[in-house]
């Protein structure tokens, strides 16, 4: 998309509206950053020039069209800044772009994107508002938007009963969560091909922690591992980490320590690679702290 096209033609309608800077940005965002998306230095998120537009009296699907190369999809923006935010827990900013997509007809005019509103809205309920019983309520109904026996599942419905199982296991509800996690899992095993790749990794690791709470480390080590080569096997750097603290972890509570600072000195690698500092922190101090223990042993 070239940026200076898109800029140009906000400034040309917000001189043809007579609005100033100032004008347009308000409830948007700051003039300045008005002026940089008219220069072309930026370019606006996608809910951003959905609110750009709106104030301008065109349709979005305008700016993607004037760009030098293939239109984007508006949808798919979005969605991946709200995926980007989810992930990132930032759940304020994710239901700021919710709120303004609620009165975006687009996502009204299929069951898929009304979907993806409900099922982050949910998610703040949940992680924000604390309300259980109102996301649950909201993420059953999400679910049922797509969800039909008839026909495979979709990997958003994967990572909607992922979700499920992820509240469940906050609430200490172990059974349920992985009722919830086996489902998916027998989903992807026939599938031919996932095109988020991390869903595995994701589903694998979270029936590995609930495994570990309820004391069957085996067999969390075990979906740890599995997990692990699916990693290496796609090329996937996020999840390794989390995985080898895992199987740290669950010798950890076996009381293995020599095989716990094992797994953990390579956790802390891959955290290292990451830059994660704060896990790299807290990983660095449990070796030590086994270390210790171990030779006093």
């Amino acid at each position: 998309m070239d940026y200076s096209v898109i800029g140009k033609k906000i400034r040309e309608l917000r001189k043809a509206a007579d609005l100033t800077q100032g004008d347009l940005a308000e409830g948007i965002c700051t003039q300045a950053l008005i002026s940089r998306i008219e220069k072309g230095d930026i370019y606006p998120s996608a809910t951003a020039l959905y609110q750009i537009s709106n104030k301008l009296g065109v349709d979005v699907n305008y700016f993607f069209e004037i760009g030098t190369t293939p239109r984007l999809d508006y949808i798919r923006e979005v969605e991946r800044q709200l995926t980007k935010l989810r992930v990132d827990q930032q759940f304020e900013e994710m239901m700021e772009i919710v709120k303004t997509e609620e009165r975006n007809p687009f996502f009204f005019k299929d069951d898929e994107k009304l979907q993806l509103l409900y099922w982050h809205k949910s998610i703040y309920l949940f992680e924000v508002e604390k309300d259980s019983d109102a996301a649950f309520s909201l993420l059953h109904e999400a679910y049922s938007l797509t969800g039909h026996q008839k026909k495979a599942m979709t990997e958003r419905e994967m990572e909607i009963l992922i979700t499920f199982g992820i509240w469940e296991t906050q609430l200490g509800n172990h059974e349920h969560a992985l009722d919830y996690y086996y489902r998916v899992e027998g989903a992807i095993n026939p599938a031919e091909q996932l095109h988020d790749k991390s869903i595995k990794t994701r589903l694998l690791y979270n029936i590995a922690r609930v495994l570990t709470r309820i004391k069957n480390f085996d067999s969390s080590s075990k979906y740890c591992m599995q997990a692990i080569h699916w990693c290496i096997e796609e090329e996937l750097l996020w999840g390794l980490g989390e995985l080898y603290y895992q199987i740290g972890f669950n010798y950890e509570l076996m009381v293995e320590y020599e095989q716990a600072i094992s797994f953990m000195e390579k956790a802390l690698l891959m955290f290292g690679l990451r830059k994660n500092i704060p896990y790299s922190s807290f990983i660095q101090e449990k070796v030590i702290k086994l270390g210790e223990t171990l030779n006093q042993t």
